[in-house]
This record gives C-alpha cells, structure tokens and sequence, in this order.
C-alpha cells in the first residue's frame, strides 16, 4: 500500500506581521494558525504527518498543538532551518518511508480534504504537482529602474499555492541536490525539482481561498473567512 506523508512546515518567523509571537502560533478564531492546516491533514487519507518547528520550539509544538488538539497523524516533529528549503530538508529526511510527500505551509489554514485528495489522485499519476489558480490581475514584468517592461498573456498564469506533492524520491533527489549548491534562489518546491532535474510539474486547481498568512491584512480576511464557515 502506498503511503503519503504530509510536511508542514511552521519555522517561519513572520516578520511581516509584526509581531513578537511567530504567525504560526497566532491565534485565529481561539486555535493557532497552524493547528487549520494540521487538521486538514489529520482528517484526509494521507498516512502521516511531519510537522517542521522552529529552532528550539519542537517541544512546545508537541505539548501545545499535538497532545492539546489531539492530532494522532503527527509522527514526527523536526527543527526547521535558515531557509524554508533546510526547512523542507530535514521535514524529507524524516520522512524517507514515504512513497509520496505533500509540502504544506503551515501559514495556509484554508487548505481542505479536497484539495488534498487532488494532490494525491495526481501526483500518483504524474509524479509531481502542485495547486493553484489562475491570477485575476494583470501581470507587468518591471525592471529594476520601476519601468514595465512586458505584459505576460493572463491566460497562461497562475498563483502557485501549497501543497506541492511529489515522488519521494524524485524530490528528494532534486533537494540534494539543492543542498550541495551555493547561491541559489528558490521560491517553492516545484522550482527547486525543475532547477535541479527539469522535471515537468503539474499544475492543479487550488482555492482562491487557499490564502497564506503574510501580513495583519491576511490575517483579517482569515478572520472573515473563518467566521463565514461558522454562520
């Protein structure tokens, strides 16, 4: 039987929300901000769970969300790293049993059991695939003087979303890789199998709902979001 580990990664800082407690552990509507994305995963047919904390935070984590929420999916729970991509690391060093990982940010609460089961229908099929949606705005390509230099055709772009699901291997291979390189940029996962092997990556439908936490303005419409789920 073919197994599937989620990754969720909760070692950000998130400096751009301005505060002194780290946007994962924020409290949104009486819960942590990652507890969401945990019990989407807890409920849905993935296998297990490798939940990825900050430096120095694993046994607050296990304390405070896993035995508090009950969360039995949870097998392991690693220190993250400088970088998001040491943070995905040491999460796909814990999870080499798995057949298949999905890499989730811990800061997207509204990723739901259908849209997990997207992932893992697809990326059974193909090997690697991630979510998202096709953008709404149009997109200007400007260069480092603010001038627009091009506008790219809205129909062929989409905002990448999480989570990213993959051939254990196939990614893991693709972040060794990574490891042993120097000054190189990265934004997500798929970028780092197609840098380091060209492998071509899916594209599934998400949510515009599928929102990530960055700023206190997310934090408001995550607000109104959960609140609508509630009426």
């Amino acid at each position: 039987m073919e197994t599937y580990t989620a990754i969720v990664l909760g070692a950000g800082t998130g400096k751009r929300m301005k505060s002194t407690v780290h946007k994962q552990y924020l409290n949104l509507a009486g819960k942590p901000l990652i507890y969401y994305a945990i019990k989407a995963f807890e409920q849905s047919r993935v296998t297990d769970i490798v939940l990825v904390a900050g430096a120095g935070e694993t046994e607050y984590c296990r304390r405070e969300i896993i035995e508090r929420y009950h969360f039995r999916k949870v097998r392991a729970v690693v220190e993250g790293g400088t970088e998001r991509y040491h943070s995905v690391w040491n999460g796909l060093l814990a999870a080499e049993e798995a057949d298949y990982v999905l890499i989730h940010d811990g800061a997207r609460p509204f990723v739901s059991t259908e849209m997990i089961e997207r992932s893992i229908k697809s990326v059974a099929d193909c090997m690697a695939c991630v979510v998202g949606m096709p953008v709404k705005d149009t997109i200007k390509v400007v260069n480092q003087e603010g001038f627009a230099e091009s506008t790219p055709d809205r129909s062929c772009l989409w905002q990448i979303q999480t989570p990213q699901a993959f051939s254990y291997p196939l990614i893991c291979e693709a972040y060794r890789r990574l490891m042993e390189r120097k000054e190189i940029t990265v934004t997500d996962d798929a970028m780092v199998l197609e840098q380091m092997t060209g492998y071509a990556v899916r594209v599934i439908k998400g949510s515009y709902r599928n929102i990530k936490i960055t700023t206190p303005e997310d934090f408001i419409t995550a607000e109104a979001y959960i609140a609508e789920e509630e009426v």
